[in-house]
């Protein structure tokens, strides 16, 4: 292919972004320890769902978009970081709360299908991840590519999204996270809450600049 080296480069410098600690690694950490595997691989498909629409939003002209309209970025960090804020509340306020573990097999479909909405919607309401996809695409991308380089960046950035937080679901769903979560649960979802918290006060606080 004669665009490899481009579509490397793009996968290379997202792979990095992809498995540095963030909010999205935060929740698929919290889901695959106080639920199960099937949810928190649920989990990691939403945020590769998420992946695919920062990409071909990328690919659409993200970047230029967001240059032209600076109330657009302002826009999407006020609600990103309302969100994850929320979210984080959320997860603090439910400290306390004992882990019915009768119930995680009840409705495993439902369950399974509101991990994925959560997972996909962490991942959009951060606009820092839609920032890094605009950039890495603008700085990497070919003059021109065809619609089946275009095709195969989306399809690999789906996978590597769906691998890493599969990997990271699998890992802390067996038995000696899980326990260990059990004994310190509340201790962990505050640090978990007061991550979201702290990095949804950080995109508002930066709203402002």
């Amino acid at each position: 292919m004669q665009d490899l080296p481009h579509l490397l480069a793009i996968l290379a410098a997202l792979t990095v972004g992809i498995v540095s600690p963030g909010p999205s690694f935060v929740m698929v950490a919290r889901t695959a320890l106080s639920t199960s595997r099937r949810e928190g691989v649920a989990a990691a498909f939403g945020m590769g769902a998420g992946g695919v629409v920062f990409a071909v939003a990328a690919l659409l002209g993200l970047h230029a978009l967001l240059l032209a309209v600076p109330s657009l970025y302002l826009g999407l960090k006020l609600v990103g970081g309302l969100y994850l804020a929320f979210l984080g509340y959320r997860i603090w306020c439910a400290a306390q709360r004992p882990l019915r573990l009768g119930n995680l097999a009840e409705h495993p479909v439902t369950r399974a299908r509101l991990a994925l909405a959560l997972g996909f919607t962490t991942q959009i309401s951060n606009p820092k991840t839609a920032i890094v996809y605009a950039s890495v695409f603008a700085a990497f991308l070919p003059a021109e590519q065809s619609l089946s380089f275009d095709l195969a960046l989306v399809t690999l950035i789906f996978l590597i999204e769906v691998g890493w937080y599969s990997l990271v679901a699998l890992a802390l769903a067996s038995e000696r996270p899980r326990s260990a979560y059990l004994r310190y649960k509340s201790w962990i979802d505050r640090l978990a809450g007061g991550v979201m918290i702290a990095l949804g006060l950080k995109l508002l606080s930066a709203a402002h600049y």
